[in-house]
């Protein structure tokens, strides 16, 4: 069987350029995050995969954005006998045959790469955010809670009595945020 894998960050954003007119029998796509390897179609496809069976990929930072993660998905697939194609960095890794080693260095490379340009677009982001936040400009996220409900939590919160846990529990929320928002 041919797989392709497609994957983009965000809800808000279009997976139509990837892997424009490779055929497959079967696509997993999803919109999320690959911080980590906890995705659900990519989990089901390493689950359904079997010998002699080809993963598509359009780019390396569609499977894993760090390094250990991408080699460790790859060496899985091949592992289970399949084989793996990036289109944009033309790279294939077949199981059962012995592995370029231009292509091995060329993968570990591209992947740490992408792990960098990660790394510094997080860099960034927390930069511009305590840059506003020092500006006034950012204030987080809104809180689910108006006026009236805060002062309402807040009597009950100051209320010797009342178990912090349950009082969060009973707001839907983490005992943490509760005493964050207390303090605020």
């Amino acid at each position: 069987m041919i797989f392709n894998y497609i994957r983009v960050s965000t809800v808000q954003q279009n997976t139509d350029r990837q892997l424009l007119g490779i055929d497959c029998d079967r696509a997993y796509e999803e919109k999320v995050s690959a911080k980590n390897t906890d995705r659900p179609q990519l989990q089901a496809m390493l689950m359904n995969l079997r010998a002699d069976d080809h993963v598509n990929v359009h780019e390396l930072s569609r499977l894993a954005r760090n390094t250990k993660d991408l080699l460790v998905i790859v060496e899985q697939i091949m592992n289970t006998g399949a084989s793996i194609q990036f289109h944009k960095e033309n790279l294939r890794f077949d199981s059962g045959k012995t592995a370029d080693p231009f292509q091995k260095l060329m993968l570990s490379m591209l992947a740490s790469i992408s792990t960098f340009e990660r790394d510094l677009m997080l860099e960034r982001q927390k930069e511009g955010i305590a840059l506003a936040k020092a500006a006034g400009k950012y204030k987080g996220r809104r809180s689910q809670f108006d006026d009236s409900q805060v002062a309402e939590i807040r009597t009950k919160f100051d209320m010797k009595s009342v178990n912090k846990s349950a009082l969060a529990r009973e707001y839907g929320i983490s005992r943490q945020h509760l005493y964050g928002m207390m303090a605020a």
